[in-house]
């Protein structure tokens, strides 16, 4: 870790970030994706293994892992944990008869030593549609206030027309500034500088 912080701050304009994007199939999470890339998404398919993509967000460089979320490609998903810096999981609002589903899923991430501390950001899509659960819903309905280990927080958004994206992303960038200077302050305690 002291190489990286070295070069960190050396060259402080290039921060970059991993974020890994998980859901059930169907959540959203590609057109989540398209539409923070400015990408036309009026026909997307869905995601068999995964898409990357890079995005500029104030001054991170977010590298975006967006993982299909069928029933078959799940058990693959531990192959993308190594050096996650942030977790989007993304649920389908409207799709109530899958919310245990999710809720099973997302507890599952949250036990895996590889995401262990990693900030997660849920991302309450479809908001759009009228009988979308509301954040309050989806927090009590998963069992949410029980996270302790880590940072969260549920971001209202509908993919389709993007409110909330920018919320979101911006949400991300403060936990990587939070933990960059956590990090520093680490560092310079041990006499680093």
């Amino acid at each position: 870790m002291g190489l990286l912080n070295l070069l960190r701050k050396l060259k402080s304009t290039d921060r970059e970030a991993r974020i890994l994007v998980l859901g059930l199939d169907n959540a959203g999470k590609t057109t989540i994706l398209k539409k923070l890339s400015d990408e036309d998404v009026n026909h997307i398919m869905p995601t068999q293994g995964f898409n990357i993509k890079s995005l500029m967000h104030a001054e991170f460089k977010l590298n975006v892992w967006d993982i299909g979320g069928q029933k078959s490609i799940r058990p693959y998903w531990r192959n993308y944990f190594d050096q996650t810096d942030a977790l989007v999981y993304v649920i389908d609002s409207a799709d109530r008869r899958r919310l245990e589903e999710t809720g099973v899923e997302l507890g599952q991430l949250l036990q895996e030593d590889k995401l262990l501390g990693v900030p997660v950001l849920i991302f309450a899509n479809k908001q759009d549609l009228i009988n979308a659960a509301s954040d309050e819903e989806l927090t009590d309905g998963l069992n949410l206030h029980v996270i302790r280990d880590r940072e969260w927080t549920v971001q209202p958004c509908s993919a389709k027309t993007a409110d909330g994206l920018q919320e979101g992303m911006e949400w991300i960038v403060s936990q990587m500034n939070k933990a960059e200077e956590e990090e520093m302050a680490t560092d310079e305690a041990k006499g680093g500088k």
